[in-house]
């Protein structure tokens, strides 16, 4: 089989804001989600930047107490995004207690709770005294875990643990098994958690930016005085559902995911590869059957470190060559959305696409050698965005490359 494969319903829960139409203007206005958290500076990290999340409220009239207690940070993130995809998709409990539909999302740690069960080990040393919810926060499969059992999923049901490119590949392969029939409908996403317990490795690294006496300039993606990246997180969510499927219960259709494609570097855990990101965007690109030329708008991985931008903008000007398409990373105004950050740039993505711009790369004053051959969008390009190519890479050498673009209705 060989279905097309369309989004029917999206939500978002950012630093850019916690509805589709607030992170919408974010994005319009090129306004930044980053801020400083002090807490990180006591804690010991070199860096205290970060993306700014709201903590959701999950009330007793949302989710009983015994459910709360078994949601960790990402989790109850992608709650809150999966409640507004599912509503935009017009799926209540009704549809999804007769309907069989699947759950796939990128989420590759849950440090808090594994960090205070330790604790509490240490200082009790009585397994009695975790409680029943720390088992339920801790498995990297705490998000679909939870999901599937609030939402009543009973199709696909596993957590892709992808470092950065998570959630891109959950929503490729949700793709996948869509397109080739085993599935008809799949709440896909990513999800990542904020707290400062989690990010303390990257720190180590030296990876983060230290341009704390401007949170909002620290994440400048492609930009020649960039010092590092901005960590971030929440959670993004997308309803995936098969288009006749779609047309049959009169959804309303918000794109068409046409190409899916990856590849491993197969070099060293932290470097990043020039002909790596070529195939992954090449596959995917040759799956949707377009071209270099077809490609309206690129959101780029671009994380803001120098070696990431600097293979990643080789990488696009050998594909596409000085051509059409517009190239920013969101990333500039978000900070790195980490497990997320695939799924939500599509999110971004569709946006832009819906309302007709291009979201700039903010923070992009100087360019290097590398960047200064792309058509980088430095300030909002009003202009039509018919189709989107989407990067997101990793460590391990784990890549993906999405291609979306407005949904086409096949003639009667």
């Amino acid at each position: 089989m060989n279905r097309r494969v369309v989004i029917t319903g999206m939500g978002i829960w950012s630093c850019l804001g916690t509805d589709l139409e607030t992170v919408k203007r974010s994005l319009y206005e090129g306004k930044s989600g980053i801020g400083l958290d002090c807490d990180r500076l006591t804690y010991g990290y070199r860096s205290g930047l970060t993306g700014i999340v709201e903590s959701p409220v999950i009330t007793k009239q949302m989710l009983d107490r015994h459910t709360r207690a078994g949601l960790s940070e990402e989790a109850q993130y992608a709650y809150m995004a999966s409640r507004q995809a599912l509503a935009q998709a017009c799926m209540d409990d009704g549809y999804l207690l007769e309907n069989e539909v699947g759950c796939i999302f990128g989420n590759d740690s849950s440090a808090k709770p594994v960090i205070e069960a330790s604790k509490i080990m240490d200082e009790k040393h009585d397994s009695a005294m975790l409680g029943y919810g720390l088992i339920f926060q801790s498995m990297n499969s705490t998000v679909t875990m939870n999901l599937s059992t609030i939402f009543h999923l009973r199709g696909v049901n596993f957590t892709l643990s992808a470092a950065c490119s998570s959630g891109s590949h959950s929503i490729g392969l949700g793709y996948l098994l869509i397109k080739q029939g085993l599935q008809d409908v799949i709440l896909c996403g990513g999800a990542q958690e904020t707290n400062y317990y989690s990010m303390a490795t990257f720190d180590a690294l030296g990876a983060f930016s230290v341009r704390m006496d401007a949170p909002m300039m620290a994440s400048r993606p492609f930009d020649r005085d960039r010092d590092g990246l901005v960590p971030s997180g929440g959670a993004a969510a997308v309803v995936l559902e098969d288009y006749d499927h779609a047309v049959a219960r009169g959804a309303t259709i918000l794109a068409e995911v046409v190409g899916y494609g990856f590849s491993g570097n197969g070099c060293g855990i932290s470097q990043p590869s020039d002909v790596g990101s070529m195939i992954a965007m090449q596959r995917a690109l040759n799956d949707a059957g377009l071209s270099c030329n077809d490609i309206d708008y690129i959101n780029a991985h671009a994380t803001s470190t120098r070696q990431g931008d600097m293979y990643e903008a080789i990488a696009l000007d050998r594909l596409f060559e000085g051509g059409r398409a517009w190239i920013s990373s969101t990333k500039s105004m978000t900070g790195h959305e980490c497990w997320m950050a695939g799924a939500s740039e599509i999110v971004y993505s569709i946006l832009m696409m819906q309302n007709d711009f291009v979201a700039p790369n903010i923070n992009f004053e100087n360019p290097d050698e590398y960047s200064a051959k792309l058509k980088i969008a430095t300030s909002r390009i009003d202009t039509h965005v018919n189709t989107v190519l989407s990067n997101s890479f990793g460590f391990g050498g784990t890549n993906s490359a999405l291609v979306i673009r407005k949904v086409e209705r096949l003639k009667s």
